[in-house]
């Protein structure tokens, strides 16, 4: 029986990020490690690393470790604009990440996620309880159309999100999921927005849709 011949990752020359702590959704976690590789793009997993080298969290299904070694603070614009998205995942990943010592500064996770919204090719990619990131700049998800884990519909429309009842909502360059068990659906629709040029980075593409 002949090989098979491998057509060419639909990510592939990208980068994408995923926000990662402690509690993650292993399943969520894992499946973008590979499914997104699969297709071809190098994905990087970012935290508050807290002045160490790296951290090892643990999953809240099965405690299951996970090691980050790159901080997503001290990232510059310029390397922001090189990743095709940026994920926030289910899970408490979000809670924790906004945490702030100083309540009247953004957690250093937030002021990327703001910064992230100020890049239209970044693909801004948020589902379940990964809206929680988003409380405190409630002015980039005013107007969108979203979904979000049915516990965060008040905190969505606290925020002047549009609620939408479906598993998956493209709103311009802001994806959103249900919850974390819509992951691979959550995944698919990042690599069809990707691939189809909705997210590839500094690479140059049309204006999208959606509120501004």
């Amino acid at each position: 029986m002949p090989d098979a011949v491998l057509r060419e990752g639909a990510l592939s020359g990208t980068r994408i990020a995923v926000l990662v702590e402690s509690d993650y959704y292993e399943p969520e976690i894992f499946y973008y490690q590979h499914r997104f590789a699969e297709e071809g793009a190098e994905v990087d997993f970012l935290t508050r690393l807290w002045g160490n080298d790296s951290i090892t969290f643990t999953g809240h299904e099965y405690r299951a470790p996970f090691t980050v070694n790159r901080s997503l603070e001290g990232l510059s614009d310029e390397e922001l604009r090189r990743y095709a998205a940026i994920v926030v995942p289910s899970g408490m990943v979000a809670d924790r990440l906004r945490y702030t010592e100083d309540v009247d500064v953004l957690a250093p996770a937030t002021e990327l996620l703001r910064r992230a919204f100020e890049e239209p090719t970044v693909l801004k990619g948020i589902i379940c309880h990964g809206m929680w990131l988003a409380s405190s700049i409630p002015g980039k998800i005013r107007g969108r159309k979203v979904v979000c884990h049915n516990n965060l519909i008040g905190d969505v429309r606290n925020m002047g999100g549009e609620y939408v009842d479906e598993d998956v909502v493209v709103d311009g360059d802001l994806v959103t999921g249900r919850t974390g068990a819509h992951h691979h659906l959550f995944a698919r629709r990042i690599i069809e927005l990707v691939s189809a040029g909705r997210g590839r980075g500094t690479v140059p593409r049309p204006p999208l849709g959606g509120a501004p």
